[in-house]
């Protein structure tokens, strides 16, 4: 198999950090690159778009994330190149945008060749319901963790 990059939905949670450990495990093996997508939720995207939630505590969130990621990689002996990005889960303006639509969006334009999902913990948060639509429609092999 030649994987050039992994891609991995995150939201901050234990389930991310953990689904992140095997993206980067799988990473190195095949000596690819990392992308960690910060998935928002409506209700986070909103509360941001109100003022409730200041935007650079949540991006201070993110780097903090991502730091946590990247010593967990250095800690377990791997060095992969790390991009990041975020996506918001819905869309007012796009009927058809939902958590899984823009995972396998994200993954096709930054050209994913291996996705790592965390599965579902509960139905109300974005990467949760991602998952089952991600492991259905992707072109790309998915795991699930």
């Amino acid at each position: 198999m030649d994987i050039d990059l992994v891609l991995v939905p995150v939201d901050g949670s234990d389930r991310s950090e953990q689904a992140a450990e095997y993206a980067t495990a799988i990473a190195e093996r095949y000596d690819a690159g990392l992308h960690l997508l910060f998935v928002l939720d409506e209700r986070l995207r909103r509360d941001i778009d109100k003022g409730t939630v200041d935007a650079e505590s949540v991006a201070q969130d993110h780097r903090a994330f991502t730091q946590r990621v990247r010593d967990r990689s250095h800690e377990l002996g791997h060095d992969v190149t790390l991009d990041t990005s975020t996506a918001t889960a819905f869309s007012q303006k796009r009927l058809m945008q939902n958590p899984g639509s823009v995972v396998l969006d994200v993954a096709e334009d930054v050209a994913a060749d291996f996705l790592v999902i965390p599965r579902a913990a509960n139905s109300e948060d974005a990467v949760g319901r991602a998952a089952i639509y991600v492991l259905e429609y992707a072109s790309q092999p998915v795991l699930s963790v």
